[in-house]
């Protein structure tokens, strides 16, 4: 039997829950807090193992394609300007070149940047809403016994990290409130205003869920399946609260480093960028965290670095100005050169006889193929690390180009998920690409 229905207004269903439905999108989109279960004989087998991690980087504005793609593909390919900011690490990397996300344009030129890790169509434009992101569905394998289950940060600009419900997940741009949260323990009285805050959380849950559940049987079929959609989060929520109350009395990791200082001068890009991946590398040896996004964000002024006199953003679109391209060549070998410091350090840091770059995948690349026409294909992506057989250029179709998505495939499962299709996938795998173990 239909129970007819009549339309909800946002008043009522506001004054249905008492207020608490105001906290229902919000909670969803939680950043990283503390890590889902109680701490214990779990947490220390693992630690045991050596810990598989994910890392993705994502530079908004592009890189001009001259300087990145070498003219030969495989393992004897001439280096390139950008590429020689990374030539050390040549045999821990695979660059590709020919893939991306299907049905990218958006409702602006940069719009792609939303879809980077989720791989949803149209970005922005009428009827989209995005999906979880590639770090969110790994987070949920591996990032269980972590303090933080996934950190999503940026220099300035937005996140890369979607929930499943499609909810942007606010990204942390300041590495001085990262270092301390991750490494400087509270003093007696906040641990204890943290706990009453985790408690007073899950009070607010449950008036939230039950509530909620009350409401359910005057929904439509429709508004009931997103209710549901809203309990189950508030459920995972739920135990995520009450799992985290074991972190707040645990010691925080000791790290031999000094708290930072946030660099606030936004002319000094590159330097924010390396303060960051410092912290990055500190929360990967710690096991702080196994998956982390990193978004660097462009300017639309002009970035402190010898010999550019122009902004960034206006320089990515240089209509093929060769003076234009030789300014924006220094802005984009400073990135390359501030990544290759990051895989340095994960490099230099010995994990099982191995180092921690080699547990540790690690994508660096852009939404955008060409930034001055605002093209979303032919992505520049470039993999190191992660247990990998490296060492190529690849070049798939830049006509037809092969789904990024089948990339992100290979690397779920290779964190551990049991996953044959993600986004636009059109196969499990990658050519290229090959595991060493």
């Amino acid at each position: 039997m239909l129970i007819p229905t009549r339309p909800m207004s946002r008043r009522r269903l506001l004054r249905s829950a008492g207020g608490a439905a105001l906290a229902l999108p919000f909670l969803e989109a939680m950043g990283p807090s503390l890590g889902h279960r109680v701490l214990g004989n779990d947490h220390a087998a693992d630690s045991e193992r050596t810990p598989k991690r994910f890392v993705a980087i994502c530079a908004s504005l592009g890189f001009h394609g001259d300087h990145l793609f070498p003219e030969s593909t495989g393992r004897d390919y001439a280096i390139t300007p950008y590429l020689e900011k990374v030539q050390r690490h040549r045999d821990d990397f695979s660059l590709f070149s020919g893939l991306s996300h299907p049905e990218q344009n958006g409702n602006n030129g940069h719009a792609s940047e939303l879809t980077w890790l989720t791989a949803a169509r149209r970005p922005g434009l009428a009827g989209f809403r995005n999906t979880i992101s590639l770090d969110q569905l790994i987070a949920q394998e591996i990032g269980l016994k972590t303090r933080f289950p996934f950190l999503a940060l940026t220099t300035g600009g937005q996140s890369l990290s979607w929930t499943s419900s499609g909810v942007e997940i606010p990204a942390q741009h300041s590495p001085a409130k990262l270092f301390t949260a991750m490494f400087v323990d509270g003093k007696p009285h906040e641990v204890e205003a943290d706990l009453d805050r985790l408690r007073r959380g899950r009070s607010v849950l449950d008036t939230v869920g039950s509530r909620a559940r009350s409401l359910k049987r005057e929904l439509g079929i429709r508004d009931q399946q997103k209710l549901d959609e809203y309990l189950h989060s508030i459920r995972d929520l739920e135990s995520r609260l009450q799992q985290s109350e074991g972190w707040v009395r645990r010691p925080k990791p000791v790290v031999d480093e000094e708290p930072v200082s946030d660099i606030n001068d936004k002319a000094l890009a590159i330097e924010r960028q390396k303060l960051m991946y410092r912290i990055i590398a500190l929360a990967l040896q710690t096991d702080s965290t196994r998956t982390v996004t990193f978004q660097l964000a462009g300017l639309n002024s002009v970035p402190q670095i010898p010999g550019v006199q122009s902004d960034w953003h206006g320089l990515s679109h240089h209509g093929k100005d060769p003076e234009k391209i030789a300014e924006l060549k220094r802005i984009e070998a400073a990135e390359w050169g501030a990544f290759g410091e990051f895989l340095d350090q994960l490099k230099s840091i010995e994990e099982n006889n191995q180092s921690l770059l080699d547990h540790t995948a690690v994508m660096f690349g852009s939404n955008l193929g060409n930034a001055s026409a605002h093209d979303w294909r032919n992505l520049p992506i470039l993999l190191a690390g992660g247990g990998y057989r490296h060492g190529e250029y690849v070049a798939h179709d830049s006509e037809n180009n092969t789904p990024l998505c089948n990339l992100y495939v290979d690397l779920a499962q290779r964190m551990g998920l049991e996953i044959d299709a993600f986004g636009s996938s059109t196969a499990t795998g990658i050519k290229g690409l090959e595991s060493t173990t």
